[in-house]
């Protein structure tokens, strides 16, 4: 797995496009982000669907058609220099599909932002643009509109990468070790979803295995770690980061789940590493070459997320 192409860091004034690729957007919601945006001296601009609701598919923020438009169109606007996912959700796989990943290859790189189901559109970037990809708070979120931490380290990976080329989150180590490869992943159960699809990658091997997931039993997230086990897609992998587990059940079952499903692939694993859904949620940039130090809890990019 080699490092991915690092999209320009942003400047004031940059243009942002805020877009709603899977769920329905809260109004309220999402004026505060783009304040806390404009804060920034930033531009920010909205999709012209991001507050649709599906007609008969409530948890959807519109049609596909129009969800995908939103994306691509803002993807492909050269005033455009990032574009920011409004909240997860469900939808994204709806998505992927129905962009013109050519037109978005020959627009050029740019910043892309967001976690949870967007974690559908960070494989398909990666996949089909070769691009590094922030897996970070999203503008509607209510974690990142609560949350100085969240804000703060969004707002320093956005416009100086290279202040947060350590990223260290108090995690401890569930297996020690340190371990060097490429940053990926994402929401357990959306990777899960997402195997033997044209934009999933066959396999983490090389990698460093950024895994979270919420309101999910436990027997659940056991079917996913086995299914991604079963599928080969952790053959190779060189060390597992995990994120928050929120609503999941009791940390502890959690836990040991995540022990034994894991544990026995003789690499590093960091666990509680502070990304995902969880209070303070860290900027994680995927496709940097970096090391992990589960015992101390560090990430430690090789290069800034962005140029």
């Amino acid at each position: 797995m080699k490092p991915l192409l690092r999209p320009s860091r942003l400047a004031p004034g940059a243009r942002v496009a805020v877009v709603a690729p899977s769920g329905p957007v809260p109004e309220e919601r999402l004026q505060a982000g783009l304040d806390v945006l404009r804060g920034w001296d930033l531009d920010p601009v909205v999709g012209p669907h991001v507050l649709d609701r599906h007609a008969e598919f409530g948890y959807l923020a519109g049609s596909d058609a129009d969800r995908a438009a939103d994306l691509q169109s803002a993807w492909c606007d050269p005033s455009v220099d990032a574009v920011l996912c409004a909240r997860g959700g469900y939808g994204a796989q709806r998505v992927v599909d129905l962009l013109d990943w050519e037109a978005m290859r020959a627009a050029g790189p740019k910043v892309f932002a967001g976690f949870s189901d967007i974690t559908a559109l960070h494989e398909a970037f990666a996949t089909r643009l070769g691009l590094v990809t922030l897996h970070g708070p999203m503008a509607a979120g209510v974690d990142f509109l609560k949350e100085a931490r969240a804000q703060e380290h969004l707002k320093a990976t956005l416009f100086a990468p290279e202040t947060v080329r350590v990223i260290a989150s108090g995690a401890t180590a569930l297996v020690p070790g340190r371990a060097r490869g490429v940053t990926l992943g994402g929401c357990l159960s959306l990777l899960a979803a997402d195997l033997g699809t044209p934009h999933a990658r066959p396999s983490a091997a090389g990698g460093l295995l950024c895994l979270e997931d919420v309101g999910e039993e436990t027997y659940r997230l056991d079917r996913c770690l086995t299914q991604l086990l079963r599928a080969g897609r952790l053959d190779g992998v060189r060390g597992i980061l995990l994120g928050s587990w929120a609503r999941c059940g009791p940390y502890e079952r959690v836990r040991a789940l995540l022990a034994d499903r894991l544990g026995h692939l003789g690499v590093p694993v960091a666990e509680e590493f502070g990304f995902g859904h969880c209070d303070g949620a860290l900027t994680l940039p995927f496709g940097v070459a970096a090391e992990l130090d589960a015992e101390a809890g560090t990430l430690t990019l090789d290069e800034p997320a962005l140029r």
